[in-house]
């Protein structure tokens, strides 16, 4: 489960957050970001990773990303009975007290998630983005991917 929306949060960045996870998952196999700063200006998400992207490997990353933003998928949301929650999803990060029904998040057929945050209606409320740095921790095995709205 994802954060509530902060003091700069922005619901185009949040919903781009989620196609980029998804995209990382699809393209290197990762998991979804391990921890993410949403806001207007800029944004970030870490995830656990193995190196650092190539130059060509960045291109291909905001290329993809901005291809599935710029298919104007619908953004819904829907709420699963929190067992069939725990069959598809990590809820580990729920709390004791969630509840019975598990918020979940679609970007068309494209990337489904629990998520309490705010989103687009339609991809095509985002724009496009730029990835504006990336950087790797070998220590901590942790990739951060910067990223903003043009």
């Amino acid at each position: 489960m994802e954060k509530s929306p902060g003091k700069d949060y922005n619901r185009e960045m949040h919903t781009a957050e989620h196609i980029l996870n998804q995209t990382m998952i699809r393209m290197f196999g990762s998991d979804r970001s391990v921890s993410n700063h949403i806001e207007k200006k800029k944004s970030k998400c870490d995830y656990k990773f193995t190196r650092p992207l190539t130059d060509l490997e960045i291109l291909k990353l905001e290329d993809e990303v901005n291809r599935v933003i710029s298919l104007n998928l619908d953004v819904r949301e829907s709420l699963i009975p929190i067992n069939e929650a725990s069959e598809k999803f990590n809820i580990s990060k729920l709390p004791p007290d969630a509840g019975e029904s598990i918020r979940i998040i679609s970007v068309g057929d494209y990337d489904f998630c629990p998520c309490i945050g705010d989103h687009v209606t339609n991809t095509s409320e985002i724009g496009s983005i730029s990835i504006i740095s990336t950087d790797y921790n070998p220590d901590s095995r942790i990739l951060r991917i910067r990223y903003k709205r043009r």
